[in-house]
């Protein structure tokens, strides 16, 4: 475990009202920063990503629950039952923090709008989190990752001319929108230092993955700018960037300044490419690319990948083999760094690897110190902290309106 004493939230509450990816992600950056997160799932199977009955190692937990479920608390509950979301309310008045990521309008129909909200905690940081905002066309919609990712335009940038679209692996977008409310979050408690106001912060997952894209937006915007497929090129389009191919994989190699083209040329023994007038200077390069292209294939073709990215690295040119994700996972620089904590799980016979907030403060590690709870596993400590005796608990538990682990 990586107890850290960098806990910017210590003592700040945080009620939250979220599933899946972007919001639950959200609300676990702000548990390991120090906050109380009181997780509310409903009492028949909790979060949707709780459940993997395929998993059998993991008591049919899934994986994608356990990713951002660390430092929580579990309190299992019917919030469409009045009992219930008075529990909810109460909870709310002792809170800093709300976070919720409904369809738009749904929250308010159970009773809990930004206006609902404050009428009870008038200090209170109210995060909403949803596919395209609160306001626009498309508010009202629905989503998820991979349909952000058709919206966005990213999947026609993916890939070559001939493959599009493609989508992005992983489900970047979930996490980038949960990165941005958690951030959004922290600029509205610091505002709220400043005048003690209560705020709304509003966080769409469209957005969030424009702004990965900002460079295209901002070349869109200003130049009207039609992106097509990148591949596995460079960005900046330099010839002597990109992917190229080894004996046995692929090679991505930065080589964009003048500086950097020379010390390629070095790391690969070919002084002749920068005495050839078609590609000595700067300007000539891009006239010629797929000749200089050609020369510096033909030269990598001939070794490994492991081979060129460590002479590369000896002259100072950004380079890496193509990797899988296993490999880096596994591999020395990820757990020298500790981006991954391993953690005992209360009722499974291994670890779980679970991650940590994704920088280091004071040279520490900012991991979870308590492992992804079972379903409803703090019910009947947070209702007894809200002053429910346990005969009242039993009599939730019996109506189906709370469930106790």
């Amino acid at each position: 475990m990586f107890p850290s004493s960098f806990q910017p939230l210590k003592g700040y509450r945080v009620v939250d009202l979220t599933q899946v990816l972007a919001g639950p992600y959200s609300t676990y950056q702000l548990g390991l920063l120090g906050a109380e997160v009181i997780k509310i799932e409903n009492v028949d199977v909790g979060d949707w990503t709780r459940p993997d009955p395929a998993n059998p190692d993991l008591d049919g937990i899934a994986t994608g629950y356990l990713t951002q479920g660390g430092n929580k608390k579990s309190l299992s509950l019917n919030i469409k039952e009045p009992e219930g979301a008075a529990i909810v309310k109460k909870l709310i008045e002792s809170a800093d923090i709300f976070v919720e990521n409904m369809r738009p309008g749904t929250v308010a129909r159970l009773g809990f709008s930004y206006e609902d909200v404050k009428a009870i905690n008038d200090r209170i940081i109210y995060c909403s989190i949803s596919a395209y905002g609160q306001d626009g066309p498309l508010s009202k919609r629905a989503a998820y990752d991979h349909v952000v990712q058709g919206m966005c335009g990213i999947m026609t940038t993916t890939g070559t001319p001939e493959s599009l679209p493609n989508k992005v692996g992983a489900p970047y977008i979930d996490y980038a929108t949960g990165l941005n409310a958690a951030f959004a979050i922290l600029a509205a408690v610091m505002q709220a230092k400043s005048d003690g106001q209560s705020h709304r912060v509003d966080v769409s997952m469209l957005d969030s993955a424009m702004m990965l894209m900002s460079s295209m937006v901002c070349d869109t915007a200003t130049v009207d700018t039609d992106h097509g497929a990148y591949g596995n090129e460079a960005f900046s389009r330099s010839p002597s960037s990109g992917a190229f191919e080894t004996t046995d994989g692929t090679l991505m190699i930065a080589a964009n300044n003048d500086r950097q083209f020379q010390n390629m040329c070095a790391a690969l023994g070919r002084s002749d490419i920068l005495s050839d007038e078609r590609w000595a200077e700067p300007a000539n390069r891009r006239a010629n690319k797929d000749s200089l292209r050609q020369a510096i294939e033909q030269t990598i073709a001939g070794n490994s990948a492991d081979h060129w990215e460590q002479k590369f690295e000896d002259h100072g040119v950004p380079a890496a083999r193509v990797r899988t994700v296993h490999e880096v996972v596994n591999g020395p620089h990820l757990k020298a760094r500790g981006i991954v904590q391993m953690m005992d799980m209360p009722g499974l016979s291994h670890q779980v690897g679970l991650p940590t907030i994704g920088f280091k403060a004071d040279s520490e590690n900012i991991g979870p110190t308590v492992a992804p709870p079972r379903l409803g596993a703090d019910t009947a400590d947070v209702l007894a902290e809200l002053g429910m005796d346990q005969s009242e608990i039993d009599r939730l538990v019996d109506k189906g309106v709370v469930r106790c682990a």
